[in-house]
């Protein structure tokens, strides 16, 4: 790929493959030392020896309602003497429920699953502090629609929804996994933030065997993007940045404009660097939780970072946070 723009209506951002080269290699080493996550740590997954449908129901559904947990205050709370923070909690939640009762995620139960039974299971109460998810009717909503497609069209089994897919992520103009999962409105995301979540923990549980892995793409969020802009991995337009430093909500076109573009930009990353999306992603999302987070990232708070040698926003980083675009249940 040469360096060039990436367009989503009007909206123009260029992929600075120049310094997408020179991150390659950092970004190598950082992977390779990372420890492989197989996510079955019971803490936030089904445990070992689960079956398959069991296993990928549990996926299909955490990663329906997998997107932003804070809001109004952030979504942390100690559960059995533990903090938990963001997506953390939702799984350890998630999980908790699993081991409780496995057949609440079955298809049919979702399917009529209503609001007071999210609260009560997104919510905590312990040791005096309380925890729930901002936005309860959205993400019911979410796991009514996916429950009820999945008893209309797989006759209420993941299972059959994988093998429809024949193992691919995109197999000509309407066919393979993404075809799929659009029909839900949890996974109509056109960036397919979580279609390509939900792919990266199945096939890593051993779940599905993907046989395009070449059209494998990591699943763009707020970590992501704002990792993208201060590497300067991508140069939004003016207008776009000019509403960034502003704080000024983006549009649905400005916002998946911005992500397509983070998404193209790390393809071309992990072929330069040699490593699969799914992996990368792995690396991206604990670097931006941990290291380069939106506020005091680990440079201003004078600690090391293992992108700091090749990060162009190392001077000033928290002149760029991420665009504000908050109305969404993609990511």
């Amino acid at each position: 790929m040469s360096e060039g723009l990436v367009k989503y209506t009007y909206h123009m951002i260029r992929v600075n493959d120049a310094v997408v080269g020179g991150v390659a290699p950092m970004v190598e080493r950082s992977v390779k030392a990372m420890p492989r996550d197989e996510f079955l740590n019971p803490e936030y997954y089904p445990p070992g020896g689960t079956s398959v449908e069991s296993a990928l129901r549990y996926f299909i559904f955490m990663v329906a309602i997998d997107h932003r947990t804070s809001r109004h205050k952030p979504f942390e709370a100690y559960v059995d003497s533990k903090l938990y923070h963001g997506a953390d909690l939702l799984y350890r939640l998630g999980s908790r429920k699993f081991l409780e009762d496995p057949e609440f995620f079955s298809p049919d139960r979702m399917s009529s699953i209503r609001v007071n039974d999210v609260v009560e299971w997104l919510s905590v109460r312990e040791g005096g502090d309380s925890a729930s998810v901002w936005d309860p009717e959205v993400r019911t909503s979410l796991l009514r629609d996916l429950g009820l497609g999945l008893v209309k069209w797989f006759r209420g089994s993941v299972s059959e929804l994988i093998k429809a897919s024949r193992g691919y992520l995109r197999r000509g103009p309407s066919q393979g996994l993404t075809h799929i999962m659009r029909r839900f409105k949890a996974y109509s995301d056109p960036v397919e933030k979580k279609t390509f979540l939900f792919a990266k923990f199945a096939e890593r549980r051993g779940l599905i065997n993907i046989a395009d892995p070449w059209n494998k793409e990591v699943p763009v969020d707020n970590h992501l993007t704002r990792i993208a802009l201060r590497l300067h991995l991508i140069s939004p337009e003016e207008a776009l940045r000019l509403k960034m430093r502003a704080r000024e909500h983006y549009t649905y076109a400005e916002d998946v404009a911005l992500r397509l573009a983070v998404r193209t930009a790390y393809k071309e990353l992990a072929k330069v660097a040699g490593v699969d999306p799914f992996i990368l992603d792995d690396f991206l999302w604990y670097f931006g939780r941990k290291v380069c987070t939106r506020e005091r990232p680990a440079c201003v708070r004078a600690e090391e970072c293992p992108l700091a040698d090749v990060c162009l926003s190392r001077g000033s980083p928290e002149e760029i946070t991420e665009h504000y675009y908050l109305n969404t249940y993609y990511y």
